[in-house]
């Protein structure tokens, strides 16, 4: 298994200045990890959205759209300037936030998606997480750092105390999404539990005998951001006018998603593969849930931080949300 992603590069904190002259002409972003999450940085690939608002600032860039896939990868392409933004989760951005606070200063751009997440089983013993048995794995994306992870945390302080924050954590594999869910359904691996996002949670529940077992947003407290945008301190610096860009290009891509889901729907089923198995109806029905948004603004990332730093997986306690996100970023009225 593999150790926590954030020991990468970070061990010594011996980050290299990235080797960046004023405004790229070339804009590196990784596409993430798919899904509902990341829709909004298809959007802006499809329509061309960073190139566009570039050249309102009389600025002319390439943007290198790569398929580096899970968090560990994406991080350490940040780190290496072979990245310039990544989209993560709040756990994994706040872990690259407090370790390279004072060497390469990563900071939040602006949240992309909130939604929640389900615990989906189909084993009969399973009730809620307390019913979990020495046998039983629950698959999460990685372990100790994903936003499972942290909020089986919250749950076991919540009920058994603060002693108790790393209860569950032994029951948990690192696993993708995809090989997750069809573990889970196929009831190989010995997978019992996978903790699923959209669409993927709604196909696992359409399959006979599985239900879910806990809500992230139940655990939180209310509507959570569940991928967000970030960059380094150096590269937003020396880049105003495609930083400014990016930013106004993932705006126009989450109004594009809330003015037609039907287009977005689109758009999301080409960037998995255009399979059948992905319903255009379903993926409107899914995007007009209201508990799946797209807002620049950030919600119970503060929670999450002062919880992490609280158990001891953040050194660092931010004491405000302008503390995490950089000067000017369109975060107003976010916590």
């Amino acid at each position: 298994m593999k150790k926590v992603i954030y020991a990468l590069a970070l061990s010594a904190l011996t980050v290299l200045p990235l080797a960046v002259k004023a405004d790229v002409t070339e804009l590196k972003v990784p596409l993430g990890a798919g899904g509902f999450g990341f829709l909004p940085l298809h959007i802006m690939k499809e329509h061309n959205l960073i190139e566009k608002h570039s050249q309102k600032l009389g600025h002319t860039v390439k943007v290198n759209w790569s398929n580096i896939g899970g968090p560990s990868a994406m991080i350490d392409a940040l780190l290496s300037g072979s990245a310039h933004f990544i989209a993560a989760g709040p756990p994994s951005f706040l872990i690259l936030w407090d370790r390279t606070k004072g060497n390469a200063n990563v900071k939040g751009v602006a949240a992309m998606s909130s939604m929640p997440m389900n615990l989906n089983t189909k084993a009969e013993h399973l009730k809620s997480i307390d019913d979990l048995r020495p046998t039983d794995k629950i698959a999460v994306t990685s372990v100790k750092s994903s936003i499972p992870s942290i909020i089986m945390q919250m749950y076991a302080v919540q009920k058994y105390g603060k002693d108790q924050a790393f209860r569950f954590d032994p029951f948990t594999v690192t696993m993708n999404h995809g090989d997750a869910a069809a573990a889970l359904l196929s009831g190989s691996g010995g997978i019992t539990g996978h903790y699923a996002s959209a669409p993927l949670d709604q196909l696992e529940r359409k399959s006979p005998g599985v239900r879910s077992i806990m809500n992230t947003d139940q655990v939180m407290g209310g509507s959570t951001t569940f991928t967000m945008i970030s960059a380094r301190s150096d590269f937003q610096q020396k880049n105003p006018k495609v930083y400014a860009a990016f930013v106004s290009a993932l705006k126009e891509a989450q109004e594009m998603i809330a003015k037609d889901k039907g287009a977005a729907a689109d758009v999301l089923i080409a960037s998995m593969g255009g399979s059948s198995k992905w319903s255009r109806d379903d993926m409107i029905a899914q995007l007009n849930d209201p508990t799946i948004k797209y807002s620049t603004k950030p919600e119970n990332v503060m929670k999450y931080a002062t919880f992490m730093n609280q158990i001891g997986s953040l050194k660092n306690n931010p004491k405000s949300i302008d503390e995490l996100f950089f000067a000017g970023s369109d975060v107003a009225g976010g916590n």
